[in-house]
Order: structure tokens, then sequence, then C-alpha cells
């Protein structure tokens, strides 16, 4: 017997509009970020290292919801550019512990507001009780689901 697919609406379906968003979403902040040269990983790092100084690069990936393996290729990126340092940990010499240079917090500062841009840009249509409501059942969704990532988020203080 011979199944038959079904015909769907693809831009009905929730995870293709979630993917879709995600799309814009990169696009308008590279958008916003051009003369920087940072993508939202990038930034999702440098900030997490601002507020977590010293945080090891294990605990940066789970905090940015990325493998060790691509978060470990993003700080060598972010070194190699001269906007993070990664020093041995005195107690444990396996474990590398990453700041921000002085450079790295220029780049963070000057990025906050285009990140910032972004964010509006994306949430334009929707008015301030639209985008709460929206954030709301996002995070919801995400946290409902994270365990179900490749990469799970732990985000601090959580």
């Amino acid at each position: 017997m011979q199944a038959t697919p079904s015909t769907i609406e693809l831009h009905d379906q929730p995870g293709h509009a979630i993917r879709r968003l995600h799309q814009i979403a990169v696009g308008i902040f590279l958008q916003e970020t051009a003369e920087l040269g940072l993508t939202p990983v990038q930034y999702a790092a440098l900030q997490s290292v601002h507020n977590e100084p010293g945080i090891d690069q294990r605990t940066l990936a789970s905090r940015i919801a990325q493998d060790t393996s691509t978060t470990a290729g993003v700080v060598e990126r972010l070194q190699g550019r001269g906007w993070l340092q990664r020093a041995a940990d005195p107690a444990d010499r396996r474990v590398r512990r990453l700041h921000l240079t002085d450079t790295g917090r220029a780049v963070l500062a000057a990025a906050q507001p285009a990140m910032q841009r972004a964010q509006v840009r994306i949430l334009q249509p929707l008015t301030d009780t639209e985008r709460a409501h929206f954030m709301a059942l996002l995070q919801r969704v995400v946290q409902h689901n994270n365990v179900h990532s490749r990469a799970p988020a732990a985000p601090a203080g959580r």
C-alpha cells in the first residue's frame, strides 16, 4: 500500500514561522551591527562574559545555548580580534576563564544600542502590550522545550 501525503501549508506551521523569524532577526541584527562585524552569537558571548566575568567556556556555552565546540570557535574568533582573553584557572589548569579586554568592552558598549535597535525593528509591527504578550509566550514555549535542544540553555540565576 502506498501512502499519499497530505497537502500542508508550510507557512501555517509554527516551526517554519519560527525559523523564518530567526532568519529575519539575524538579518536585522547584522544590518544594525554591520560596522562592528559582530554576529548575534558573538554578541551573546561578549554580553555573557561581561555579565559573568571569569566565566568558563563550558558555562558560557550553556548560557548562550551553543554546543561546546561551536562556543570554542566563537571564543577563538573573539580572542583573535582582541575582544576576549582566556586564562587558565589557578585551581584547575584545564579550565579556561574568560574576560573581556578593554577593546571587547568598547565593542560591547557600541553593540548594545545596535542590538536594541534590532530588537525594536523585529517587533515593530506589535504594540507595547502585544510585545510583552509575545515575549511571555515565546519564553514559555522556549523554556518548556529547552530540554529538547541539542544545546539546552542554562541562563544565569534561573
